[in-house]
């Protein structure tokens, strides 16, 4: 089977390996589509993301849709379209995480690094995964579309690290592909301003389209003061990270979203003290999958989030155009022949 795998900086090849065979309780699917995250990026252009280092060839993608190939267990008929859950959990233990498995360790993500060996992801022809992993598309939700589940989980589960933003105002910071699926997360729990920032025009006219209230182009336009009882802080930038501080009011809830090095950066704590603000992480998702396929296909105008598509042959390019982030939105491989 053709397969795009990462062997370092700069090193994305398309290679070919023997398409695998799946075993009891696991089924093979079809792949229609891989979506780019910013992990997939931080992999190709840093051989990392985070502390978690490409140590052997990885298969990047865990924004994936496709179509049952091969379910042993004769419960799924071939051509079921079904996106996936990429997470498994570790064992479940008496720690305080009973209800956040996500944070257990001993699990794994599709492609990643953080486990040794690595665990593979989607970009290739077909996929074994747990039949757990596996979610059917409702009728009317498009393959294309299904891809954005994974995204949009994380989006929601951001969201719902930050409490009830039902009537709230909440700040979105960064405007890529994850901040915008934010903001359409806020908007779908009922918030009652949603206002995205960015650094360039791009991503701010796309934030416009999902229907946010208002947007503010950073260098050119100043974020109101402790003006917001939420912010999103999506762009994992030191600079972002202080003025989220400043534009939450006394008492928020700042949410750190985007991806940040494992390595001491310089962000100005002041405001969170004087403010009595609370900063919280937030870390992919447990269940919030499920609600992101209903809400994708309750919701087809969040398919703009998609800006472009490239065949397997072209991946490279499809990685150069996902790091540029004034022209593209979600960047998708197709893996269809």
């Amino acid at each position: 089977m053709r397969t795009i795998r990462i062997h370092g900086a700069g090193d994305l090849r398309e290679e070919e390996l023997p398409a695998p065979e799946p075993s009891p309780g696991r089924v093979r699917l079809r792949m229609a589509y891989a979506g780019i995250c910013g992990s997939d990026l931080h992999y190709f252009a840093h051989g990392a993301n985070g502390e978690y280092v490409v140590r052997e060839p990885l298969v990047p993608g865990h924004e994936v849709s496709g179509t049952v190939d091969a379910d042993p267990s004769g419960e799924l008929a071939p051509g079921t379209p079904v996106t996936v859950h990429p997470a498994t959990f570790g064992p479940p233990a008496d720690d305080g995480l009973e209800n956040l498995p996500h944070l257990r360790p001993g699990g794994s993500y599709l492609g990643s690094a953080s486990t040794w060996p690595h665990t593979q992801g989607g970009m290739s022809e077909f996929l074994v995964v747990d039949r757990s992993m596996v979610r059917v598309l409702p009728q009317g939700l498009s393959l294309r579309a299904a891809a954005l589940a994974e995204p949009l989980a994380v989006a929601l589960h951001a969201v719902t690290v930050a409490g009830d933003v039902t009537g709230r105002r909440v700040l979105v910071s960064g405007s890529g592909p994850i901040g915008l699926l934010v903001a359409a997360a806020a908007l779908e729990r009922g918030a009652g301003e949603v206002v995205a920032t960015d650094v360039l025009p791009g991503p701010l006219e796309r934030a416009r389209a999902l229907g946010v209230h208002g947007t503010v182009r950073i260098g050119e336009q100043e974020v109101r003061p402790e003006g917001f009882d939420v912010v999103l802080e999506c762009s994992g930038v030191p600079v972002a990270v202080s003025a989220a501080l400043v534009a939450a009011r006394r008492a928020a809830v700042v949410v750190q979203v985007g991806m940040v090095p494992n390595e001491p950066r310089p962000v100005n704590l002041a405001p969170l003290v004087s403010k009595e603000l609370q900063l919280r992480g937030t870390f992919r998702f447990a269940g919030e999958i499920d609600e992101a396929v209903r809400v994708l296909a309750a919701n087809p105008a969040l398919g703009r989030v998609v800006t472009h598509e490239f065949p397997l042959a072209r991946a490279a390019e499809a990685f150069a155009v996902a790091a540029d982030s004034e022209v593209s939105g979600k960047v998708l491989v197709s893996l269809g022949s």
